[in-house]
């Protein structure tokens, strides 16, 4: 199984990435958060891979932190949640706020993300409380992609600027690049300020 890809960012969309490495192009799919943290095209990148084959189709998930893809392969593993919906959650949430929200059973926090309902979030949490804890937190949003959004003002400024037509990838890297300018501190009304020149240019 591919377990991790290293070369260079070649092309992204919605939700996919293509990275090439050594002349081969690699389509995965990712969460907005993954998408933010990969860089520019034509710089170098690395993702941790899952592989998911079913009957009909064959697709590699990529991450930008191991525990972000432990996360994945934890939700799938939930009633009613594919890969997308995984993908969805964790571009909603960091995944020290979906540790979180698990633990506390938090289910309104998880129902955040695009295409989860209350029903599904409460799913999610009452059959992952028991294992939050062993799991990795943090990770994307306070490691290798330090500017990529993470929980409150930031989480809330990138579901304002998708809600304004950008797409997840760019809403969450417009807003990534303004929390680095004015700091951890910044309120949603100025991450969503900024952010929007951002993302224009």
């Amino acid at each position: 199984m591919i377990a991790k890809l290293k070369g260079l960012l070649d092309e992204t969309g919605e939700d996919w990435a293509v990275i090439d490495v050594g002349g081969v192009g690699y389509l995965v799919h990712c969460s907005a958060k993954t998408l933010a943290a990969l860089g520019e095209k034509g710089e170098a990148c690395t993702v941790h891979t899952d592989l998911q084959v079913s009957e009909n189709d064959m697709r590699l998930l990529g991450f930008a932190e191991a525990g972000e893809r432990e996360w994945f392969r934890l939700l799938t593993q939930v009633q009613g949640v594919g890969s997308k919906v995984a993908l969805a959650v964790l571009s909603a949430l960091s995944t020290g706020e979906l540790r979180d929200a698990c633990a506390a059973q938090d289910a309104a926090t998880v129902a955040r993300a695009k295409g989860v309902g209350p029903k599904m979030a409460s799913r999610i949490v009452n059959e992952l409380k028991d294992r939050a804890g062993a799991l990795p937190g943090g990770g994307i949003a306070g490691g290798a992609a330090a500017a990529t959004p993470a929980g409150g003002a930031s989480a809330d400024a990138v579901s304002a600027l998708e809600n304004l037509g950008f797409k997840p990838a760019v809403a969450a890297q417009a807003v990534a690049r303004a929390q680095g300018e004015l700091g951890e501190g910044a309120s949603e009304s100025d991450l969503i300020r900024v952010a929007l020149k951002r993302a224009a240019g």
